[in-house]
């Protein structure tokens, strides 16, 4: 992420992040969409564009870009970029009130999942709640959870009873997802009163203090869920996808399907002696060598004798003859030559920057 914002981060071979929000909200017939960036967003803008492969470029409606230059001219009270939710809110109060639509949905960009949108609207709706956070139950050893994380305390109807950071809980606990649902009157309503009074925090701010006085209720998820917050854990996320069970819980639903820019490329070509074992990989590759256990993006060669285990290799890397690879995650345009060992661990994947070579 020192070149580009998280939600232009490859994945899963020829995915960005941002592609799973956005199709979960296409697959709900949503079709105004706002993508607030932050910095390092030209990698962002060249994958979405005009929103074409989403069925966004409409006239009415459509992806709107929402870039930080109008945080900052739109929020005078801020010194620089937000750093908060609720300053990024606040920095597109325009944006929100030039909305015609009744209902707001919110989602990150550092999620994994294929979500029902329009599931959650119709029990937000059928509940009368002014906010509907969507939740999963997760146990803390299986996912590197930070004080980042919101665990959501609520009673057996759904009604949220506390919110709190995370700490160290081992148990089984419900866990945001920060995806949320609410009136536009009611955002509206919340985002001025926080203004008012200097809020920073949407969560323990705005949240936290109408627990007990607004109708704030859980929607539970049950699908697969991954958080992608550090080195670590978009490794991890990585590997899990290689998995059977997992990709169906994400990519084999039909009617909800995860749209990505498309791309004209041939489909991957393996030569004679090459061996491919439980990998991803993406159209328009060179395989030569030996896969394993790996993830290979668009437009890479592993020439003969390489082995790659483990591993994520991102578009136009080339890996060299008879190299060996292991837990490596090397960025776009990677060059590993001929005879090179690299090796880190599943805890600490090795990394090697865009366009370096080794």
């Amino acid at each position: 992420t020192r070149m580009r914002a998280i939600a232009s981060v490859p994945f899963g071979g020829k995915y960005r992040l941002i592609d799973f929000a956005l199709s979960n909200f296409v697959n709900a017939d949503i079709n105004k969409v706002g993508v607030i960036t932050h910095y390092n967003y030209q990698s962002l803008l060249d994958h979405i564009g005009t929103g074409m492969d989403w069925d966004l470029a409409r006239r009415s409606g459509g992806l709107k870009i929402l870039p930080p230059f109008i945080t900052a001219y739109e929020n005078p009270s801020a010194s620089s970029v937000y750093s908060t939710r609720l300053e990024a809110l606040l920095g597109v109060m325009n944006f929100i009130d030039s909305c015609k639509e009744e209902y707001i949905v919110t989602s990150d960009c550092d999620i994994v999942c294929n979500i029902d949108i329009a599931d959650i609207l119709k029990q937000h709706k059928e509940t009368g709640a002014d906010v509907t956070i969507a939740v999963t139950r997760v146990k803390p050893k299986d996912y590197p959870l930070t004080g980042y994380s919101i665990v959501v305390k609520s009673d057996e109807d759904k009604n949220i009873t506390d919110i709190v950071d995370y700490t160290n809980e081992q148990e089984e606990i419900d866990i945001s997802m920060n995806v949320f649902v609410m009136k536009r009157s009611y955002l509206q309503n919340v985002l001025l009163n926080a203004a008012a009074h200097g809020y920073k925090s949407f969560y323990h701010d705005v949240l936290a203090r109408h627990l007990g006085r607004s109708n704030i209720k859980i929607y539970r998820y049950d699908g697969y869920y991954d958080l992608v917050g550090s080195m670590q854990s978009y490794f991890a996320c990585n590997m899990r996808l290689l998995k059977d069970e997992n990709r169906k819980k994400v990519f084999g639903i039909k009617s909800r399907p995860v749209i990505t820019k498309v791309r004209n490329t041939p489909p991957t070509r393996y030569e004679s002696g090459a061996l491919v074992k439980d990998s991803i990989i993406a159209d328009g590759c060179e395989i030569e060598g030996t896969v394993e256990n790996s993830v290979i993006f668009r437009g890479v060669k592993i020439s003969k004798g390489a082995v790659v285990k483990n591993s994520v290799i991102m578009q136009g890397s080339y890996i060299g003859k008879d190299s060996k690879i292991n837990c490596v995650i090397a960025d776009k345009n990677v060059v590993i030559k001929d005879g090179r060992e690299l090796s880190g661990h599943e805890t600490i994947p090795f990394f090697i920057e865009k366009g370096r070579s080794v």
